[in-house]
C-alpha cells in the first residue's frame, strides 16, 4: 500500500507509491551517452571560454593555455554577474533589485570521455577543494550572501555541454530551500537542543536500513522520505554548518564516498543522468549549532508533473529502503 512520509527537516511530505514500485533495471533507458564533437572544455580550446578565474596547473603552464588539470572559469551565459551594485528597489508591492552574483564553471578534466565518478581519487578531492577554495573567496563580497554549488550530468539533468564539469552560482540574497531547511533545524534545535541532522545520523546508523555505506567520517544513506528514487544523501559524521571549514583531510574521505556512490549509482542504474547540489550555511552566518551542511544527489529518474507542481508533494515508485539495499548489494 502506498505511503505518506514527512520529511523531517523542512515538513514536506512525499508519497511512496509501491503499487507503482519500480526496480533499478527500468529505469536503464535513461543512459547518458557522449558524442563527442566540438567542445569549449576541452584542451586547446581555452580561447574558446571566458578567461580562467583558477587553474591547478602542474607543470606551471601560463594561464588559458593546455598544461591544466582542472579550470575554474565564469560561464559564458552568466545567470548573474559581478558588476554593479545591487540597487534594490520597490515597484508598488513589489521588491527587485539588479542581478548581482557569480556563475561559474568547473571544468574537472581535461578528459571529454571521462566522467567524475573515472577520475582518480586526488583529481575528485581537487574538484572539492576548488568548491571550497571558491566558496572561501567569494565570501570577501559582503555583498553575497549565499553560494550554491551543483553539478548537472547528462542533458535530462540540465547539462548543455556533456564535457563533466560542475557549476556554483553566488547569489546577493538566501534561497527559500535554504531558509526552509535553516528554519526546519532551528525549530528542532530549539525543542530538544541537538542538530536534526545529527540525530538523522544516529539514526540511521542504528537502524542500518537506509544507509548505503559510510566510514569514521562521512556517511551515505538513502533519505527516509526522498523526492526521487535513488535519493542519495552525504553527510559528514562530525557536525558542520559551513562547507567552507571542510579540511584537507576531509575532503580526501569526501572524494572516497562520492567515487563509491556514484561507482553504485552508475552500475545500478546504468549510468543515468543525475544532480547532486551541497546544502551549506549561508556565507556570511557565524558557525551555527543546529545547521549541518551535506550533499543531495539525485538521479534524473523520473518527471516531475502536474500533480507535484500543483501540491508540492513528489510521487517516489521506490522506498528508500529497496533502494540502500540494492545499492549495498553491487559489487565495486
Amino acid at each position: 500500500m502506498p505511503e505518506l512520509r514527512k520529511d523531517p527537516v523542512i515538513g514536506r511530505w512525499v508519497i511512496i507509491s509501491t503499487e507503482r514500485g519500480k526496480r533499478p533495471s527500468d529505469f536503464a533507458d535513461t543512459q547518458v551517452k557522449k558524442e563527442g564533437g566540438f567542445c569549449p572544455f576541452c584542451y586547446n580550446n581555452e580561447d574558446k571560454t571566458p578567461p580562467e578565474i583558477f587553474a591547478i596547473r602542474p607543470d606551471k603552464s601560463q594561464r588559458d593555455k593546455p598544461g591544466w588539470t582542472l579550470r575554474v572559469v565564469p560561464n559564458k551565459f552568466p545567470a548573474l554577474r559581478v558588476e554593479g551594485q545591487l540597487n534594490r528597489q520597490g515597484e508598488g508591492i513589489y521588491d527587485k533589485m539588479n542581478g548581482v552574483g557569480a556563475h561559474e564553471v568547473v571544468i574537472e578534466t581535461p578528459d571529454h570521455f571521462k566522467d567524475l565518478e573515472d577520475l582518480e581519487i586526488p583529481t575528485i578531492r581537487d574538484v572539492f577543494w576548488v568548491f571550497r577554495e571558491r566558496m572561501l573567496d567569494l565570501k570577501k563580497d559582503i555583498r553575497l550572501k549565499y553560494v550554491m554549488v551543483f553539478k548537472n550530468y547528462g542533458q535530462a539533468a540540465g547539462a548543455s555541454l556533456e564535457h563533466t564539469h560542475s557549476q556554483l552560482i553566488a547569489t546577493p540574497i538566501i534561497p527559500k530551500t535554504v531558509i526552509e531547511e535553516m528554519e526546519g533545524s532551528r525549530a528542532y534545535f530549539g525543542f530538544k537542543d541537538r542538530c536534526i541532522f545529527c540525530d538523522i545520523i544516529r539514526q540511521e546508523i542504528t537502524s542500518n536500513a537506509r544507509v548505503v555505506c559510510d566510514d569514521e567520517f562521512f556517511i551515505a544513506l538513502e533519505p527516509y522520505a526522498p523526492r526521487f528514487p535513488f535519493e542519495t544523501w552525504i553527510l559528514p559524521k562530525q557536525h558542520f554548518s559551513h562547507y567552507e571549514t571542510i579540511s584537507d583531510d576531509l575532503l580526501q574521505h569526501l572524494a572516497l564516498i562520492m567515487k563509491e556512490i556514484l561507482g553504485r549509482i552508475n552500475m545500478a542504474l546504468n549510468h543515468p543522468p543525475y544532480n547532486f547540489v551541497i546544502h551549506t550555511s549561508p556565507l556570511q552566518d557565524e558557525p551555527d549549532e543546529s545547521y549541518h551542511w551535506h550533499i543531495e544527489f539525485m538521479p534524473k529518474l523520473t518527471r516531475v508533473a502536474g500533480f507535484e507542481w500543483g501540491t508540492g508533494f513528489y510521487i517516489n515508485p521506490t522506498s528508500p529502503e529497496d533502494a540502500a539495499q540494492y545499492l549495498k548489494q553491487i559489487t565495486l
